[in-house]
């Protein structure tokens, strides 16, 4: 593993502004953006924010690497603190662009329109918390994250699980890849004792918790599913509100 560096050495250029928020700034400065970033008290030259000016977004936080010259951001949404932004580059300038347009209230989309770097999680946002679009956005982050990894078995798993409606209706999350399944949204989740994992070229298997004991195998993501239904509570409820 690569060891850390003196940020310093590493970014000579951020500590001649003084810190990264002040490097920031100037770079949007000259790209005629209008943007503010805030430095951080205990890393400045690592680490730096903007806020965004919709009341539905946290702070965009802006992290430079210990390792190599690179940046990364993510923002998230405030009730349950999952990103909804992400991704890392080697062009400050781009960074600032993508501060500007969170800090603006861009739609996602744009975001990534005025900063390529930046990676959109599939979560999409919602401003009054309800539980159920919650639920909808997570299933939307779990197939956008499946779609982009190359394991066939876990992809057909979440769109097996997706296509049942009585499972699309719980809010979904996976543990070290389990997927899992909870009665109420984060940040307190009411968990589902049922599991399920794909393995490469393996059968599917279904648990009530996590690593534990095998309660079946299918051979395909379609079947694990079936039988995760068949052991469903039958007293279980719409999603909640996991509010702490």
């Amino acid at each position: 593993m690569a060891a850390s560096r003196d940020p310093a050495v590493l970014y000579p250029d951020i500590a001649t502004e003084g810190s990264l928020a002040a490097a920031l700034q100037a770079a949007a400065d000259e790209d005629g953006l209008a943007v503010s970033f805030e430095a951080s008290e205990s890393n400045p030259l690592l680490h730096a924010s903007v806020a965004s000016m919709v009341p539905h977004r946290t702070v965009l936080a802006i992290s430079a690497w210990a390792v190599e010259r690179r940046w990364s951001i993510r923002g998230c949404e405030p009730f349950q603190d999952m990103a909804l932004v992400e991704g890392n580059t080697q062009d400050l300038a781009q960074v600032a662009r993508a501060a500007q347009a969170w800090c603006d209230g861009a739609e996602l989309a744009e975001i990534r329109c005025a900063a390529p770097f930046v990676h959109l999680t599939g979560r999409f946002e919602v401003p009054d918390n309800d539980p159920e679009r919650l639920a909808e956005s997570e299933w939307q982050h779990l197939r956008t994250e499946a779609d982009e990894m190359d394991w066939p078995e876990y992809r057909a798993l979440i769109e097996a699980a997706y296509s049942e409606p009585t499972l699309r209706e719980l809010y979904p999350f996976t543990s070290h890849w389990t997927l899992r399944f909870s009665t109420s949204t984060r940040p307190r989740l009411t968990v589902v004792p049922l599991c399920l994992d794909a393995y490469r070229q393996k059968p599917y298997t279904l648990s009530t918790h996590y690593m534990g004991e095998v309660l079946a195998e299918a051979t395909t993501a379609e079947e694990a599913v079936s039988m995760a239904l068949r052991h469903l509570p039958s007293d279980f409820v719409a999603v909640t509100p996991g509010a702490d």
